[in-house]
């Protein structure tokens, strides 16, 4: 799993906008972001982008964590309450995969456990491997 920590070392935009890949295992993924004034939009919650960007992120960890490059086809979220401090966590878990097609549930929480958005996604597996993107 450490091979898949590096892969996502390279993800730019989750750096910029602060979040982090807390736990990896095949399937699954955790991921945190502390919620700053950038990530609030203009009635002061936080931007819908943000909590989206948090899910894709520990989607796209979960999915490709079995080593095969996968990518999102399709993705959908739900909001279930706005928050506007403190800090986010995504868990996603993977529901079906098969050799091209695999499929994830993403929650997203705050630090009390309260559901914030449910985010659910569908992968694409390609035939290239995650290491040869690891130098």
């Amino acid at each position: 799993m450490e091979k898949i920590k590096e892969f996502f070392k390279m993800d730019k935009f989750a750096e910029y906008i602060d979040v982090k890949l807390l736990e990896v295992s095949e399937g699954y993924a955790k991921a945190k972001m502390e919620i700053h004034e950038h990530h609030l939009n203009g009635v002061g919650i936080v931007q819908g982008g943000a909590i989206f960007t948090l899910a894709d992120f520990a989607f796209a960890a979960a999915s490709n964590s079995h080593g095969t490059v996968a990518v999102a086809i399709n993705a959908n979220i739900s909001f279930v309450t706005s928050t506007t401090s403190g800090t986010l966590y995504a868990q996603a878990r993977e529901n079906s995969k098969n050799p091209k097609i695999a499929t994830y549930t993403v929650d997203i929480t705050d630090e009390e456990g309260n559901a914030i958005a449910i985010f659910q996604g569908m992968a694409y597996r390609k035939k290239i491997s995650v290491d040869s993107f690891l130098s």
